[in-house]
Formats: C-alpha cells, structure tokens, sequence
C-alpha cells in the first residue's frame, strides 16, 4: 500500500506531484493560437510516485514526469507521461519507494542496492531524430515523440557508459550537440566527462579530466571555439549523506574555478581561471569577440536550495556576465551586472546560442516569500537597448521557464513567441499561455486550459512540426 506524501515544502502546494497520467485531445483556448505555430512543447520535471524514504527530501530527486503541448492548426493536444526509468519501474512493482535519495546507501533497501537509480526529470530535447529525458547523474533516456512511451537508456551505439548532462548545448550552425558529466567516475568524484553528439546523432568525441574539487555542475558553457566549465563550491560528499546530512553543502571558502577548453582540443589544453566563490544554476549564452569570451549566467552569491543559511539578495540570481581575456596572461575575470532583476531559467533564441546575441527571456520571481523554483513575473531583455519588459502574473499564479519559437526558421532574432505553463493559484490547476516575445508587458495572446495542474518542473524545449 502506498504511503501518504510527508509534510514538506517541495512536496506541497504546486510542488506536490500528480498522481495520474492523462490525455486531453482538444484543450479549451483563450484567446487566438497563432496558425504558424506548429510542433510540440514538451516539459520535465520531479513528480515522486510514492512518499521518499528520506527525511531530507530534495525537490531534485523526485521521479520525472514529461508533460506535452501539441499545437497544430490553433488546436492544443495535450498528454502527459513518467519516463519509466528503472527506479521507477522497481518502484512500482513494489508499490513503495526503495531507492535513498541521491543515491545514499543508507537509505537505500538491500534489494535494489548498487542498481541504476536515475530519475530522467530535468531536461526533454530533441536532437537528430531522438527525444530524450535528462538528469545529470545518469544516461539519456529516450522517449517516443508521439505518445510519450519509453524507449530505453540512450547510449548512441553503445559508446556512452555514463552519465550525461542535463543542459546539452547545440550548435546552429553545425547541428553537435556538446555535452558534459561530472561526477563522472562515481557518486560526488571530481571527474568530468566532456563529448559530442555529431547531427546524425553519433557520438564522436569523449574527454575526461579532474575538477579542482567534487563539485554539482549543472549547466556549462559551450562558444564557438571553446567550451567552460564552471566547478563551484556546492561540494558534493558520500560521507555527509551516509551521516544522514545533505550530500551537497556550500564551502565558499574554496572559491570558483572556471575550466577553459578548446572547442576541438583535448583535456592537457584546459586552462583555469579563478575568482571569488558564487554559484550558477544556469547559464544564457556565451560566444567569442576576438581573445575575449563572454558569457551570460544567472549568478547567485550563495545557493539557496543548498545553503540554510543563504539570505538577502545575495541568495537570488541576476544575470551576470563574466569575461575572460584569454591573451591577458592573468587567471583571473571580469564579472558585471547586467540587471538587477532577480531571476532564473535564463533563455534565448537557440537559433543564436554559441554566437553573440540581443534578446534575453528569464523568470522572475517578485514575492519574498515565495520558495526558490516558484517565479511570479516573465522578463524580457533587450540588451542592445539596455531596456527591459515584464509582466507580471496576478496574485497567486506562478509562471515556468519560457521556452522561445521563431516565427520563421530563418527570420531575426527575438521574432517569434514564448511558450510557458503558468499554475493558476485560486483554481488549482495549469494553462498552456503563449507570449509574443517582443511585447511581453501586453499578457498571453493565447492560453490552453486543464482541469489539473502541471506541477513546478525545471526545463522545457520546442519541436517543431516534421
């Protein structure tokens, strides 16, 4: 018999999971859907099937859920699916959580102990004919595109063993999708894995290195030429979760190191540069001007999730950028703030990622009260102007990660829309909304409505129509 859920932040109000996979095949809209828009929204993010073994229940470690918009013709279809990992099919052949969270032996039952614990709930994107489901800690998972059913760990033949990010970055003009792990030679280790996934989806490049130290790396750095690694001190250790403390834990005192590789070098060429510790959940966008390299991240002074006693504005992200002269003969770089609106889940027209860029889209979160993950207010920068855009949702509501499609393939950058699920508080439940992206202060100009929430996830990605 399945056990009822603990009292916990991340496991209430719109963080608590649904129960049910369901199908919608005509959703309600408001508003006017744009004809053009064609393709699918799909969305991931932690829904726990059964109450954790933990006490120490971590929002990041519940079971992933795939939630998908099909849009064709003014139409919204909607249909949502747990990727079926094996902890989660372990899980539901016994009726009750077995696997510790993060892995942790000591809270791990004997039966499942040393087996593959992945939960596939970060990321969703589509690369050279594959959908996958991401989490950083473990293999691809590739789902159907269609109904959503469970393909399998992803390998690409065979070729990749271990773990990979959950914030793959793809070149537009190559089409490579270049990944990372760390952690990458076993639980809270300081090795990283970096390699490439060609545009027919062949993986053609493996490197392997040491960080400075254990550390979680969530998102990283890819230009044209040159790849970053960002090891920040948010240490990870087997010995602390075996205590019954967070495996992860804020040790500012051994500062950021920032690893600069060459696009198409090998790990004897990686360079570190070095400055006052921070924290980054997640980056914009980085490219190349001459010997300088520039990269937009959402820079927190201490992380909040993982550090009780991260408080005042330090404790929320603002966008943030670092430069790195790499013909100055110093190990050290530039940081300036670029705006002082706090925010995250930074995102950008992907048809300019690696290259410099003007349009900027994060979520925003305006309630002091509010936990980190709930976000009130899209922003739009435009830093060619320097000006900024909002809107602001009502009272209650809570807005996703904004995800932008291009009007047209090949139309100027920003020209399009952005896609977001917003939970509606009083009503306890989610609509699809869609935003035109250079005049977001106007509201939606369209929204789809369910009767259930979404609950808050992480990331989502667009594929358009085949």
């Amino acid at each position: 018999m399945s056990l009822p859920f603990p009292a916990s932040p991340y496991l209430s109000g719109n963080f608590a999971p649904i129960l049910m996979e369901c199908d919608a095949h005509d959703l309600p809209v408001t508003g006017v859907l744009p004809r053009a828009l064609h393709g699918t929204l799909y969305r991931n993010g932690p829904n726990p099937q059964f109450a954790p073994r933990d006490p120490y229940y971590h929002w990041f470690i519940g079971d992933g859920m795939v939630h998908a918009f099909h849009i064709e013709d003014g139409r919204v279809r909607y249909r949502n699916r747990w990727v079926r990992t094996n902890k989660f099919k372990r899980e539901r052949a016994a009726g009750r959580a077995l696997f510790g969270s993060w892995g942790n032996p000591a809270t791990t039952d004997a039966s499942v102990a040393g087996e593959e614990n992945g939960v596939a709930n970060t990321n969703i994107v589509w690369h050279a004919g594959r959908l996958l489901a991401l989490e950083e800690a473990d293999l691809p998972v590739e789902l159907d595109a269609g109904n959503l059913s469970t393909r399998g760990d992803c390998t690409f033949g065979g070729k990749l063993s271990g773990a990979m990010t959950a914030h793959p970055k793809t070149d537009p003009v190559t089409g490579e999708m270049v990944f990372f792990a760390y952690a990458a030679d076993g639980r809270f280790t300081p090795g990283i894995r970096y390699g490439v996934v060609n545009g027919e989806g062949r993986l053609t490049r493996l490197e392997h290195f040491e960080a400075p130290f254990s550390s979680m790396i969530h998102d990283f750095m890819v230009t044209s030429r040159h790849v970053l690694f960002p090891v920040l001190p948010l240490t990870g250790s087997m010995a602390r979760a075996t205590r019954g403390e967070p495996a992860y834990s804020w040790e500012p005192q051994l500062g950021a190191h920032i690893g600069i590789m060459p696009h198409h070098g090998d790990a004897a060429q990686i360079r570190w540069f070095r400055g006052e510790a921070c924290y980054v959940f997640h980056v914009m966008n980085a490219w190349e001007d001459g010997s300088r390299i520039l990269a937009d991240v959402m820079q927190y002074d201490a992380p909040p999730l993982f550090n009780p006693n991260a408080s005042g504005p330090g404790s929320r992200a603002r966008l943030c950028r670092w430069t790195f002269d790499l013909d100055a003969g110093t190990d050290t770089f530039q940081r300036t703030w670029l705006d002082d609106m706090p925010g995250e889940f930074p995102r950008i027209d992907d048809r300019f990622a690696t290259l410099p860029y003007r349009h900027g889209y994060f979520a925003s979160r305006q309630q002091e009260e509010a936990l980190p993950g709930s976000y009130d207010t899209l922003v739009h920068l435009d830093l060619g102007t320097g000006r900024r855009s909002v809107h602001a949702l009502p009272q209650g509501d809570a807005i996703s990660e904004p995800v932008f499609v291009p009007r047209t393939p090949d139309g100027p950058e920003g020209d399009g829309w952005l896609l977001a699920t917003v939970f509606r508080g009083n009503e306890q439940r989610s609509d699809l909304v869609v935003y035109e992206a250079g005049d977001i202060s106007r509201g939606p100009i369209a929204a789809a409505h369910l009767s259930h929430r979404v609950p808050f996830g992480f990331h989502g990605n667009w594929r358009p129509a085949q």
